[in-house]
Parts: C-alpha cells; sequence; structure tokens
C-alpha cells in the first residue's frame, strides 16, 4: 500500500505494508509497549524478534505495530518483507524497490542488494523494516553458500529491525537478548478477540461457557480466529462448537484442519490451527532427526507432564539438542527449571495428524510400545514414585492401539500390576481384563501366562468388591492348577490362598477355614517363618477362626504373625497394618477394648496419610475403630466416625453389600446406645 508521504529534513516516507489493519486486534498491550520501548526507547535496539508458537500472533502484533508507528512517527518509513519462502522475499524487496523509485544498473544486479544500499545510505531517512514468518534457519542466515535474507538486511544507524519467528534458535541468533516471547492470550484478551470477531455478539452472555471454549482453544488467537469464522458462517451456538471440540479426536482433527478466509493474513497461507504448524514439522524433519522422534513418541502419550527420564534415549548432548529444538518452536515447554515438559494440546493432534499424513502413526505407536515396556518399572514400591509418574502416558497409549502386540500386552500387565500396588484396583481391571483377552484368544487354557493374567483379573475383582466375578475365575484357575501343578508348588498354593480369601469375603466360612488349614501346613514345611507367602496364609487363616468365633485361636496366629511383621516391614505397610488391623478386631471381640483402641488408632492414622477417603481397608479400620469407641462408650466419637464411613460406603457399594449393612447397623446402634 502507498500512502500520503510526509517530508522532514528533506526525506519522503513510503510505506509497504503488505497486509491490511486488523479490526479485530485487541489486548497485547505490554507487548506493544516493550517494542516501542526496545526499538525507539533511550537506548534503542537495532535488531528485535518476537518469538512464539505458531499461531500465537506474532504477525498480528507486529502489523499493529506498524501502524501505530505510521500513526505516531510519520518520519519513519515502514516495510514489510514475508519469508514464506526464498520467492516471497524476493518478491517483497521488488515492490520495496518500485516504491523507492530503485532501478538496477544492470541487468545482473540483486534488487535486494539495491534495496540493502538504499536503506543504509543517509538518503533514505529513517525507517522500520519487518521480516515477518522468518521460521526456516536457511531462509534466514543462508546455507550451502547461498545467502539468506539476512545478508540483505540494512544496518543503517537511522533504522530499526523487527523480526517475527516460530524458532526461539533464530530469534537469538538474529537479535541476541533482544526477543520477546510471545505467549498465548489472556483469559481477558481472549474473550474479547472471540466477542470482536463474532458476528453475533450474543453469543458471548454466557460468560461460564465463553471461558471454557477458550480454555480448549488455549487461549491461542488463531483457533480463536478460526472458531469465529465457523460459527459466523455455519450460524451453530457456541455450545456446539464445544461439544465438537469435546468430541472424538478424529473429529477434531477436522474442524480444526478447516481452513478459512482471513485478510488479515497471506493469502497462500494456511489459516486453520490444526495446519499452521505443518510447515514447522516439516522444517524440524529436514534438520533433526532427533527432535523428530521425540515429538513422534510424544504424539502417542499424555501431552502434560512428561518427564524427560520417559523420553526414548540418546547421548545426553543430542538428546538435549533435540530437546532444544522443540522448546525453540514451542512444541514442548518446559516446567519451570525441571525436567518436565508440557505440550499444548492443540499441538499434540496436530503431531498426530501430521503422522498420519505420512502414513506413519501405526509404526510410531508399536515404537512407543516397545519403548515403554523396556523402561516401564516393576510394581515395587520403591519405584512408586516412577511409575506413578509413568501410568498416565502408559495407559493413554495402550488405549489408542487397535491391534495388541506381545510388547503392548506386557506393558498391560505391567501397568495393570502398578495400579493394583497403587490400590486403583477399578483402573487396573481395565488393563488386566484386556490383557485376560488376548491371551484367552492367544494362549491354551492350561498355559501358565493365561493362568496367570486370570488369577490377577480375579484378585482385582476380589478387591474391587465384585466377589462373586472373583470366586468365578478362582475355582476355575485352581481346578486347571490342581491338574497341572503340585501340591507344594507356589503358584498353586497362592490360587488356593485367593480362592479362600474369596470364599471369606462372601462368608462361606467352613470352606475358606478348609483351604487355608491345608495352605498353612504345607507353607510351614517349605518356607521360613519370616516368608511373605507363609505369613499372609497364617494370617488368613486367622481371619477365618475369628469370623467362625475361634477367637483365641486368632489372636495367638495375629499375635505372632503381627510380631513378625514389625521386623521385616515398614509400618506403612499396606500388609503390615492389616494384620494389625485384624489383631485389633480380634482383642475387641475378646473385649479387650483398650488394647484393640490402641492399635486402631494408629492404623487409621497411618491409612489416611496413604490411603484414600474410599479406599475399602481405610473405611474397614474406621468402622473397627468406631465400633471399639462405641463399646468403650465413646458414643460421640464413634457416631462421627460411623456416620462419615455409611456416608462413603452408600457412595461406593450396593445396599445390599454386607460390609454397607455392616456399617448402617452399627451406626444404628450407636444412635440407640447415644439416647
Amino acid at each position: 500500500m502507498q500512502t500520503p508521504t510526509c517530508k522532514q529534513a528533506g526525506h519522503k516516507t513510503h510505506y509497504h505494508i503488505q497486509l491490511a489493519k486488523n479490526k479485530q486486534f485487541t489486548g497485547r498491550t505490554a507487548i506493544l509497549d516493550a517494542l516501542e520501548k526496545m526499538l525507539f526507547g533511550e537506548e534503542p535496539s537495532q535488531k528485535t524478534a518476537l518469538v512464539g508458537l505458531g499461531g500465537v500472533g506474532k504477525t498480528q502484533i507486529a502489523l499493529r505495530f506498524a501502524y501505530r508507528v505510521q500513526e505516531t512517527r510519520p518520519d519513519y518509513s515502514i516495510f514489510w518483507v514475508p519469508v514464506l519462502s526464498e520467492q516471497s522475499a524476493v518478491q517483497a524487496y521488488t515492490e520495496i524497490a518500485r516504491k523507492l523509485d530503485l532501478r538496477k544498473m544492470k541487468e545482473d544486479e540483486d534488487i535486494r542488494e539495491l534495496v540493502c544500499r538504499h536503506l543504509n545510505s543517509d538518503e533514505a531517512g529513517k525507517w522500520l523494516l519487518i521480516i515477518d514468518n522468518a521460521d526456516d534457519q536457511e531462509l534466514v542466515f543462508g546455507a550451502n553458500d547461498k545467502p539468506g535474507v539476512e545478508e540483505y538486511l540494512p544496518q543503517s544507524k537511522h533504522g530499526v529491525v523487527l523480526l517475527t519467528t516460530r524458532s526461539t534458535a533464530v530469534a537469538a541468533n538474529f537479535a541476541g537478548s533482544d526477543v520477546i516471547d510471545v505467549e498465548q492470550m489472556n483469559p481477558e484478551e481472549a474473550a474479547d478477540l472471540l466477542r470482536k470477531s463474532l458476528s453475533r455478539k450474543e453469543l458471548v452472555r454466557d460468560e461460564a461457557l465463553v471461558a471454557d471454549l477458550l480454555t480448549h482453544l488455549i487461549f491461542l488467537p488463531l483457533a480463536i480466529t478460526q472458531a469465529a469464522a465457523y460459527l459466523n458462517q455455519t450460524r451453530a451456538p457456541l455450545h456446539k462448537y464445544l461439544e465438537l471440540l469435546q468430541g472424538a479426536e478424529k473429529d477434531v482433527s477436522k474442524l480444526l484442519g478447516r481452513e478459512f478466509k482471513d485478510n488479515t493474513r497471506y493469502r497462500d497461507s494456511r489459516n486453520a490451527v490444526g495446519t499452521t504448524w505443518l510447515v514447522s514439522f516439516d522444517q524440524i524433519a529436514k534438520s533433526d532427526q532427533a527432535a523428530v522422534q521425540l515429538l513422534s513418541f510424544i504424539s502417542c502419550i499424555e501431552p502434560k507432564a512428561i518427564p524427560q527420564a520417559m523420553l526414548p534415549q540418546r547421548e545426553p548432548e543430542e538428546l538435549e539438542w533435540a530437546i532444544g529444538t522443540l522448546c525453540s518452536y514451542s512444541f514442548l515447554i518446559r516446567q519451570e527449571d525441571s525436567n518436565t515438559f508440557d505440550m499444548h494440546s492443540l499441538v499434540h493432534i496436530a503431531t498426530r495428524n501430521w503422522l498420519a499424513m505420512q502414513g506413519r502413526k501405526e509404526d510410531v505407536m508399536n515404537d512407543a510400545v516397545c519403548h515403554l515396556v523396556e523402561i516401564f518399572p516393576s510394581s515395587d514400591y520403591a519405584k512408586r514414585d516412577t511409575w506413578r509418574v509413568y501410568l498416565p502416558h502408559t495407559i493413554r497409549l495402550l488405549g489408542q492401539l487397535e491391534h495388541k502386540s506381545n510388547d503392548a500386552n506386557e506393558l498391560l500387565e505391567k501397568a495393570g500390576n502398578c495400579l493394583y500396588a497403587d490400590r486403583r484396583f477399578k483402573e487396573s481391571i481395565r488393563c488386566r481384563e484386556e490383557e485376560y483377552r488376548w491371551k484367552q484368544d492367544q494362549l491354551d487354557k492350561k498355559d501358565h501366562s493365561r493362568l496367570a493374567s486370570e488369577h490377577a483379573l480375579a484378585s482385582a475383582y476380589l478387591e474391587d468388591r465384585r466377589i462373586k466375578d472373583a470366586i468365578t475365575i478362582f475355582e476355575h484357575v485352581v481346578a486347571v492348577r490342581k491338574e497341572t501343578l503340585d501340591e507344594k508348588d507356589h503358584n498353586r498354593l497362592t490360587s488356593e490362598h485367593e480362592l479362600a480369601s474369596a470364599y471369606l469375603e462372601d462368608r462361606r466360612i467352613k470352606d475358606a477355614i478348609t483351604i487355608f488349614e491345608h495352605i498353612v501346613a504345607v507353607r510351614k514345611e517349605i518356607l521360613d517363618e519370616k516368608d511373605h507367602s507363609r505369613l499372609t496364609s497364617e494370617h488368613e487363616l486367622a481371619s477365618a477362626y475369628l469370623d467362625d468365633r475361634r477367637t483365641k485361636d486368632a489372636i495367638m496366629i495375629f499375635e505372632h504373625v503381627v510380631a513378625v511383621e514389625k521386623e521385616i516391614l515398614d509400618e506403612k505397610d499396606h500388609s503390615r497394618l492389616t494384620s494389625e488391623h485384624e489383631l485389633a478386631r480380634a482383642y475387641l471381640k475378646d473385649q479387650r477394648i483398650k488394647d484393640a483402641i490402641t492399635i486402631l488408632e494408629h492404623v487409621v492414622a497411618v491409612e489416611k496419610e496413604t490411603l484414600d477417603k474410599k479406599d475399602h481397608s481405610r473405611l474397614a479400620s474406621e468402622h473397627a475403630l468406631a465400633s471399639a469407641y462405641l463399646n468403650d462408650r465413646r458414643i460421640k466419637d464413634a457416631i462421627i466416625i460411623l456416620e462419615h464411613v455409611v456416608a462413603v460406603r452408600k457412595e461406593t457399594l450396593d445396599k445390599k453389600d454386607h460390609d454397607r449393612l455392616a456399617s448402617e447397623y452399627e451406626l444404628a446402634r450407636a444412635y440407640l446406645t447415644d439416647k
């Protein structure tokens, strides 16, 4: 565009700004003021860069700044060079030369050199040159003896250059420390942009709905503008667009990939937020295969809280460089000074689309499974911090697989075991059911691995109070193992033990005692008295005796088990706490109420630290403590606890469940006693 000129000190001002003024532009005051200070302040910089994620609004900020300079500094000429390609840059220089009325002296003279020489001369006066979309390092700095745009940038004391880029590396190499990071809009700016961009202003009346939509659009200006364009064209209500964003990923991808017209952006550019990063992905692929490997892996897992230790490993320097490449494009964001990273959810979807377009998505997911199955830790409590961090990413990956391989099923098994160890039984069941279905199709019914997965699934059912389901599976596993294994075999004994535990939960006490007495007898023959399996069986036999009113027999065994576990287990260990709980329950039945209270107060205190408030074991301990208080005539204390236990069990258990009924009965007894 050519605007009227202003004479000052004999110089004419010229304007070549390729894009129209954006009437919907809003906010970004802090960045515009920072640019003003950096380029025109007391100690001005000659070169400054805006850097940020594609779609974050760098071009629009530069555009608003250009028009602001035009209005407030009429002695400055303004020139605009888009670096979408070498051709676009040359075309812009050609247009600038025409507006400056510069002519080649020789046919082979480079028009860019001609413009550069003129702007370096005093004749040019003051000027602002904006280099936009300078994302490709080769186009900016050159390569293989082929000069880049930087070669033709004037360096006159009368002029300043503003560069916009997605690449932190380009920004730093170009402007050193004079770089401004552009981040997403704040909620107020984003809401104002949406309102300005919508033809139907009434759509933004519901502030909660607007806030929800903007959160899903990660407060990204391009995504907001695209949403407004869709709503303006389709006349759809705001909640409909939000529902589409919350739908299946393939539908979200289609929605975010839909192009729209925008006269404040380049005619041939990709305006859709779902495709705006594809160019950057391709640029990374040309220069850094290690970064591509990381990007590909991250596309398969959760985009938030990604630990560096979980990433595919390379040489330390190569890995840091690859991470740096992704961070430089704002595809990865480091959480403060930690080794944990986040990726924007929309970038995550775009990465997956990019891999699908290349036909690499399935291979990438298989590679991710192979990597995770190698590094995923065992369910050992000592490794709990690690597997707790890895689990969300693993579950996300497993949930996307259409066909399960051996590695995928091994990963399912590891995830299920860790979820079980973390007492997240419903999630463990989902993993174990899927593992079991795969093994059912692949393996013989007597196969050890298949039986192990059935056993594990039944154990999770039992912990989740699906007692009948657990018994059905355990009876099958025990029957097969009786056919195939010696009576002293560890796996057979373990399955018999679990079946007896399930019988005990189902109030089939005599059946449970018969099995447990056999198991304890065998394990006393073959195992040390401190062996965990032997202690567990003795514990369960004592519980069965207790339920069978053989209280003295139960106490004798529990006291032995607790004494040994105090020697070998941490005070927060679940097995030790369970044994202490059961000993207290036995004391309570034996009318040793003070002894029971002392133990149960300790158990409840520890379990409040370590277990969720809805956890079955914690509720059982709280119930037992309340019963002890009730027997000790501490009625008010008992009622407070029982009201909490009943409320939780009403949320989580069927109305006919034995434990729920027992708690309701105890609460009623407490109320009666309180009268």
